[in-house]
């Protein structure tokens, strides 16, 4: 068994006295994991830093084993992402997301929002608002998407505001408001049109969104916890927007 494919490595983990074993996401080839030798070298060790890009060959006598790679640099970027907190903790964050996932399951969108992402993490607010959908993306690869283009209630695509927690679904401001301690905030730049820029507030509302429904979904089923790192993102995010807009409140 053999294959090439377009890489981004989400982690290594030592294996042996040389060797390590590279956890990738991959363009055809979902979250794949695979042997380097000598992949502890003073030449791997900045090529298999957690978001680099690179060409891995993949290679093993029978499809289930574990397999050796071969990699070749495309873009070393992990350099630029150690300056700053949000791109530490996001490459984490997307990485510990993309293992809810089956590994070996191919979902090239992710692989492309993935490399996306890691060409905005400078700035806080586009970081932010990638960073959300691409944990609803996430969900709707598991089963559960939401449903944010049309009111559950009345089928309006106009002012819609409101999530239910319930079902997943947008609910317009009218029929939502005599619940509207019991909703949940649907931010602006995740509505029907998107035309909206993520601002501190809405940012804040997304992440809390995103959270409520993985936690609900996928982490409590299993018995586990969002990652730290995900904190560490949702903070370090949230304290650059307020840095930039100190007269900006947060609700």
């Amino acid at each position: 068994m053999q294959w090439t494919d377009e890489a981004i490595v989400l982690g290594v983990r030592r294996h042996g006295e040389t060797s390590v074993i590279a956890e990738m996401m991959t363009r055809s080839h979902g979250r794949h994991l695979g042997v380097i030798r000598s992949g502890r070298s003073r030449t791997m060790q900045p090529v298999l830093q957690p978001g680099n890009t690179v060409e891995a060959t993949w290679r093993a006598r029978l499809d289930e084993h574990i397999g050796e790679y071969r990699v070749e640099p495309l873009e070393l970027r992990a350099g630029k992402l150690m300056e700053a907190a949000i791109a530490v903790y996001g490459v984490q964050a997307m990485a510990a997301l993309l293992r809810f996932l089956p590994e070996r399951d191919p979902h090239p969108h992710l692989f492309e929002m993935l490399g996306v992402i890691l060409e905005h993490l400078e700035d806080p607010a586009d970081a932010g608002e990638l960073f959300v959908r691409f944990e609803l993306a996430v969900l709707e690869d598991l089963g559960f998407g939401l449903d944010l283009t049309r009111c559950a209630a009345t089928g309006e695509t106009d002012d819609l505001v409101f999530v239910s927690p319930k079902s997943g679904r947008a609910v317009c401001r009218t029929a939502g408001a005599p619940w509207a301690d019991r909703m949940l905030a649907l931010p602006a730049f995740l509505g029907a049109v998107g035309s909206s820029a993520a601002d501190r507030q809405a940012l804040s509302e997304g992440f809390r969104l995103a959270a409520y429904f993985l936690n609900r979904h996928v982490c409590e089923p299993r018995g586990l916890e969002l990652s730290s790192a995900r904190d560490g993102f949702v903070q370090a995010t949230l304290k650059a927007l307020a840095a930039a807009n100190p007269s900006e409140t947060v609700s």
